[in-house]
């Protein structure tokens, strides 16, 4: 007989892949309706533009257990270098390719399914939102996946969100979801997920006492 704890495991697992692919599938098809010309445009990942942030979701998706391995030894263990290297390999790239490329890898699969793909959710949630908001094309994330993101994000070490959120109470105004012990700062769920992600553009919606803390630390 499997153990309740496994097979509880084993639901939060499934319930997370599949939040992640609908995320993705969401992406997917609001790419679809970009212009060429919103390809180019910054996101709000500095120095990335928008195909280079499609670029870096898919870079990991199609690299097996020892290429990732291999590429962080090569980058000398550091994330910032890996990505890039991720980054700069897609921009050879068509747009459809890069569209047709996330289709064929909305089911995680390798690094992304860390933490029972907490990761590929959480990533496609944040950089969704830096896509459609450095372009004014703003959009209601799911509640579930939003806060399954809020969840996961302060203890995502690849995240500036953990540092972020340190003695910090935060307190989301549209969905059920609060973290932490302090001052308090309080706002709609996405703001506070962007803003835990170290993205700036999220403070314009926040409040409370503890907001000049969490601003100074979004420098």
């Amino acid at each position: 007989m499997d153990s309740p704890i496994w097979s509880g495991v084993g639901e939060i697992v499934v319930a997370l892949r599949e939040l992640a692919t609908a995320e993705r599938c969401d992406l997917a098809d609001y790419l679809d309706t970009l212009t060429a010309d919103e390809w180019e445009r910054p996101s709000l990942c500095p120095g990335w533009s928008v195909r280079d942030v499609v670029g870096h979701i898919l870079s990991y998706e199609v690299l097996s257990w020892p290429a990732v391995l291999a590429l962080f030894v090569r980058s000398r263990f550091s994330l910032t270098r890996c990505n890039q290297v991720g980054v700069e390999r897609s921009r050879a790239l068509h747009s459809e390719e890069l569209v047709a490329g996330l289709r064929a890898h909305v089911v995680p699969r390798g690094v992304t399914t860390l933490f029972g793909c907490a990761i590929a959710l959480t990533d496609g949630v944040i950089h969704h939102q830096d896509i459609r908001r450095a372009l004014g094309h703003p959009r209601t994330v799911p509640d579930e996946r939003l806060v399954a993101a809020l969840e996961f994000a302060p203890r995502a070490r690849a995240l500036p969100a953990p540092a972020n959120v340190r003695r910090l109470h935060l307190v989301a105004t549209d969905v059920d979801w609060s973290y932490g012990a302090g001052p308090e700062v309080r706002g709609p769920g996405e703001a506070l997920l962007v803003a835990l992600a170290g993205r700036r553009q999220g403070l314009a919606d926040l409040d409370g006492p503890g907001f000049d803390i969490l601003a100074a630390r979004l420098q």
